[in-house]
């Protein structure tokens, strides 16, 4: 089989490989389609944290199962996705249920190779199947699961005002989970492109241009005063987290889905009179995929829309760069295989 591996930052090696050999407790997929995300962008540029090389990238895929252990519930010729984060089972964090944030997490396409390649063999515990879902559809599950668990772990309550920084991929996500939980959402971004998308394809009808307008009399305007309930960092940029600190309400929470490699700095007095609530947020759990799977279905969620570039497997080193460039209005790429 073929497989792409990013040797170092900016270096692609397509090589062949042998296929996996079935082992006890796996499924072996046929790789269909990988969703191209931050998470690869930054490996590609070599600013992603916990990440080394030569890594084959890819956690947000779907693949056709085509051997499997014996006794699964599974069919033969389904297509699936995977929850790409394998996790010990018996820490601290895995005996709470929080399994996205074990001790001795490792993430497809991280931690471990991922699936661009023509067959990747998962654990059977780490399928996600739902008959009725397309394969677009199978591909957004992760990143939309991410921006699930950020809101999930923000309590949102109806009508709360919810400021995303950040309208990449994952504050997309972001939105139209805090949408679909019932907040008002404020979208603040410095590409202009981005935010007419929240505004033209998401509904969102609250936007802000971080170097165009004042924020902060933005947000008080918006908000009547109050200030954001819930904000909620997409960006991994220090300077945003810092610089969102302000911007949350009294009694309010920071949620950072965002990650980024330096120290978090904001005013422990402004901080400590909000009484503010600072969480981060990390993956997302078999839960927050099954909630994902239920918004879709009920059309809850815009997915034709997230979906801008598609590239085919071959083409994928010559073309991944292209889709670092902002003239390029990427949302979200994929790569297809061959049938």
């Amino acid at each position: 089989m073929q497989e792409l591996v990013c040797t170092t930052p900016f270096e692609w090696k397509y090589q062949e490989s042998p296929k996996p050999i079935l082992q006890e407790g796996m499924a072996i997929l046929k790789i269909k389609q990988v969703g191209i995300c931050g998470t690869d962008l930054h490996a590609f540029e070599g600013t992603q944290p916990f990440f080394s090389y030569p890594r084959i990238l890819g956690h947000e895929f779907v693949g056709e199962i085509v051997e499997i252990s014996a006794g699964s519930s599974y069919p033969l010729g389904a297509l699936v996705s995977v929850i790409p984060y394998f996790s010990c089972g018996k820490c601290v964090a895995c005996r709470q249920g929080k399994t996205n944030c074990c001790q001795q997490l490792s993430v497809l396409g991280v931690h471990e190779d991922g699936a661009m390649r023509d067959y990747l063999q998962v654990p059977i515990d780490s399928l996600i199947y739902d008959k009725d879902l397309s394969i677009d559809e199978y591909t957004l599950l992760e990143p939309l699961s991410i921006g699930a668990h950020g809101v999930r772990r923000a309590e949102i309550k109806q009508h709360d005002w919810v400021l995303v920084v950040g309208a990449g991929p994952i504050g997309l996500g972001v939105m139209e989970m805090a949408r679909i939980a019932g907040g008002q959402v404020i979208a603040l971004d410095m590409n202009a492109g981005r935010l007419a998308f929240s505004q033209q394809i998401l509904g969102i009808q609250h936007v802000i241009q971080v170097g165009q307008e004042d924020v902060l009399e933005r947000l008080k305007e918006i908000t009547q005063g109050d200030m954001p309930h819930v904000v909620i960092d997409a960006t991994g940029s220090k300077k945003a987290i810092d610089q969102s600190f302000q911007y949350m309400a009294h009694g309010g929470k920071y949620v950072l889905v965002g990650l980024q490699l330096d120290h978090v700095q904001f005013s422990h007095p402004e901080f400590h009179k909000r009484e503010g609530t600072l969480m981060s947020s990390r993956n997302a759990t078999r839960s927050d995929f099954e909630w994902v799977i239920d918004c879709m279905k009920k059309g809850l969620i815009h997915t034709q829309a997230f979906i801008t570039h598609r590239t085919h497997f071959k083409d994928v080193a010559a073309r991944f760069e292209s889709f670092l460039n902002p003239a390029q209005a990427v949302i979200k790429a994929v790569v297809e295989f061959d049938s």
